[in-house]
């Protein structure tokens, strides 16, 4: 899951992106509103925007975004317990806000609930044919036997099928696991394919020749 996170306090966004990466989730980081307008169209799953930046307003962020057609799912982070802020980022086009002191635990749920809302589910269990998966234990199923997967392996499979009938790019899998400051290597993808495979089934993971990978139920 790639995350974009809009904050200038730079010593909050590094406790942020730190303990998203603790839960798999791949954070990048803008600390100006300016900068994100053009940056959020880049494929990512959640957007997590400070109300209180500089210059660009985390309000004026979420509208311009929204006026550009830019439909990915946005959290706005308020430093206010006041109703007024949160109705305003809402009306704006944001989909949830949380209350500063982030508590990572709420993060994350929040995060994967608007995730989870993207892709047209509703429950923390996901249930794609002989596959199940649940979001907030990480766990994975087949055939309703336990699936013992890596960190890694749960999220590319978690991946696929928030994506199921669609064909994902290597490059895109690329971004949604490993950060921009990660080294990167599509050797390692395919690696990686080959382990959830082993685990799964090949028939659950098909190869889009030149392309990438798509889920099959």
């Amino acid at each position: 899951m790639r995350i974009l996170l809009v904050e200038d306090e730079a010593a909050l966004a590094e406790r942020v992106v730190a303990n998203l990466a603790r839960h798999g989730m791949t954070c990048e980081w803008l600390a100006q509103g300016e900068d994100a307008v053009d940056f959020a169209n880049d494929g990512f799953t959640v957007l997590v925007v400070d109300v209180g930046l500089p210059g660009m307003s985390g309000i004026e962020l979420v509208r311009a975004l929204r006026a550009k057609g830019i439909a990915t799912p946005i959290l706005i982070l308020t430093a206010r317990s006041g109703w007024e802020e949160k109705v305003e980022g809402l009306n704006a086009g944001a989909d949830d806000f949380i209350v500063k002191p982030v508590r990572t635990e709420e993060l994350v749920a929040r995060i994967h609930a608007l995730a989870r809302r993207a892709a047209g589910h509703s429950a923390t269990r996901i249930t794609a044919g002989r596959i199940a998966i649940d979001t907030a234990s990480g766990e994975a199923w087949l055939d309703d036997q336990p699936v013992p997967l890596t960190a890694r392996e749960f999220h590319l499979l978690q991946l696929l099928v928030y994506n199921a009938g669609r064909t994902l790019t290597r490059q895109s899998i690329i971004d949604s696991l490993y950060p921009l400051s990660e080294e990167r290597d599509e050797n390692a993808i395919e690696v990686l394919v080959g382990r959830l495979r082993r685990k799964i089934g090949r028939e659950h993971v098909v190869t889009v020749r030149g392309l990438g990978y798509r889920f099959a139920a």
